[in-house]
């Protein structure tokens, strides 16, 4: 209820000559097209747009998004904008779903009290919309009228992938109405080309040197017990591997720094929500590494179309000297390299993760971005200059605590 709070005081905001048109339009569009939560959008359409997405993105598929909204802290009660086309004849819908993105208020999102709507977190570091392959201008423009309508005057789409298809059909379309998305900031990550054999990659990766020393680890670690890499794949698999992997979580840094999943029972729910409802459509993995029948490292991977997400990785810290998180992902590189339907996988990690970027030296162009709504919109440029403020200044304040916390260690 707090959104749609949000979303009112954006729309009474938002007062030019347009806002007739943009109500007539509202009213024109058919009742489940219209701007609603996010649960309010039918699973089945959801999940038949996800399956003809121009791009992959395993954070916005339903069964993980709804879990999110359901329960993770901080990331329920979200909003959706969608676009609907019409159906083929031999649907018995009238319509059907071509554009789906999750979406907060500006201030919700950001804390800046402009009308605008931006990305909502799905738990991971990927906000790319779900466009639909086969009418992508159509699916753009729709929910471009849709965030018009609803009294936004930008779309700021979050951690989107700058090269991808979804963002190239974006910028196509707001070239044909004279407007172009601004980019606040971008950054590379790392990903894997599957396709590609595995030891080839690690060897080119890592260098013979390297990769002899991590054999080393592996033989030490093998002397606590005989070492063993399972993917668990079925629903009841994933869920008994989803509570060893909340247990590895909690047991390390994160659980100190309080951001270990098991530590909030939202988060807990949603994650093991997420992940069973997942695996039974084969969307889910979870990968683990055993010293003898101890668990030492695992890892949650999302699949969507022909690409994987590694989404988190939890280890046992007692067994840090051996790397174990490193000798899962050696294991995850072979396994995801074997695997005839994977083109890529997406690490979802930080622009300089120290384990993953030696390992996958793929890189993806991920980055923040302004979606302008009108043409020459003065509210706009006060959007893009309160974020670019935001953004300097809570990269000056990471600069502070890094330093005062290099300082004192």
């Amino acid at each position: 209820m707090a959104e749609f709070a949000e979303i009112t005081m954006l729309r009474r905001a938002s007062s030019d000559d347009g806002g007739a048109m943009r109500a007539h339009s509202a009213a024109a569009l058919p009742q489940h097209a219209r701007f609603a939560a996010l649960a309010e959008i039918p699973a089945d359409d959801w999940r038949a747009l996800a399956e003809h997405a121009i791009e992959p993105n395993g954070y916005y598929l339903p069964a993980w998004e709804l879990a999110v909204n359901a329960s993770a802290r901080g990331r329920t009660a979200v909003s959706a904008l969608s676009a609907w086309g019409e159906a083929s004849p031999r649907e018995e819908r009238p319509s059907r779903l071509i554009g789906l993105l999750p979406v907060v208020s500006l201030w919700r999102g950001c804390k800046i009290p402009l009308p605008g709507l931006v990305s909502a977190s799905p738990y991971g570091t990927l906000c790319t919309p779900l466009i639909d392959r086969n009418s992508p201008t159509e699916a753009i423009k729709g929910l471009i009228d849709q965030a018009r309508a609803a009294g936004a005057h930008a779309l700021i789409l979050r951690d989107v992938s700058l090269n991808g298809a979804a963002m190239k059909a974006f910028s196509e379309v707001l070239r044909q109405d004279g407007m172009h998305l601004q980019i606040l900031q971008s950054h590379y990550r790392a990903c894997l080309d599957a396709r590609r054999d595995a030891d080839e990659v690690l060897q080119d990766a890592l260098g013979a040197k390297k990769l002899k020393e991590l054999r080393r680890q592996r033989s030490r670690l093998g002397e606590q017990g005989a070492v063993r890499f399972e993917v668990a794949r079925t629903a009841e698999a994933v869920a008994a591997a989803t509570e060893i992997f909340l247990t590895l979580e909690a047991s390390g840094w994160k659980a100190k720094r309080g951001t270990a999943l098991l530590q909030d029972d939202g988060d807990a729910r949603f994650i093991r929500r997420a992940t069973r409802d997942l695996a039974a459509t084969g969307q889910c993995e979870i990968a683990t590494l055993y010293t003898g029948e101890t668990p030492v490292a695992a890892a949650i991977v999302l699949r969507h179309q022909d690409r994987a997400f590694y989404f988190k990785l939890g280890i046992d810290e007692r067994f840090a000297r051996f790397s174990p998180g490193v000798q899962l992902t050696l294991e995850l590189t072979r396994h995801l390299c074997a695997d005839a339907v994977l083109a890529t996988a997406d690490s979802t990690a930080s622009a300089d993760h120290p384990m993953i970027n030696p390992i996958w030296r793929g890189r993806l162009k991920i980055g923040d971005v302004v979606i302008p709504l009108r043409r020459q919109d003065p509210v706009v440029r006060l959007i893009y200059a309160a974020m670019t403020t935001r953004q300097f200044l809570r990269e000056l304040a990471r600069r502070a605590v890094n330093f005062f916390r290099d300082g004192l260690s």
